[in-house]
């Protein structure tokens, strides 16, 4: 990836950036331009991911991610409604809070 003010860049080049550096070109670069799912499924999995695991630290950025990448905000909503049943409440609860941060309340 050419560009150098990369979000993940931002947030890791000054303290790890060999870390910031394989986030951009093979996570978001190798993995996420894969030919075998559209970006928005990838999107929907990794929403899905960081909501059971608990990341909530990262599921904001993903939530935002999700949408420029064609999930809809009631779509992410209904996917922490859904996975509080199979990943936990306090995980979907978490989630919820975090959504609404990201995305506002009313968009």
């Amino acid at each position: 990836m050419s560009d150098t003010n990369t979000a993940a860049r931002r947030l890791l080049g000054d303290i790890a950036p060999g870390l910031a550096k394989l986030t951009d070109d093979v996570l978001f670069g190798q993995i996420w331009e894969r030919p075998g799912l559209s970006k928005r499924d990838r999107s929907l999995i990794t929403c899905a991911a960081l909501v059971v695991t608990g990341k909530t630290e990262q599921v904001s950025g993903h939530f935002r991610r999700a949408i420029e990448n064609g999930v809809t905000r009631e779509e992410l909503i209904e996917l922490i409604t859904h996975l509080a049943f199979y990943g936990g409440w306090p995980n979907a609860v978490s989630a919820a809070v975090r959504a609404r941060e990201a995305l506002g309340a009313n968009e």
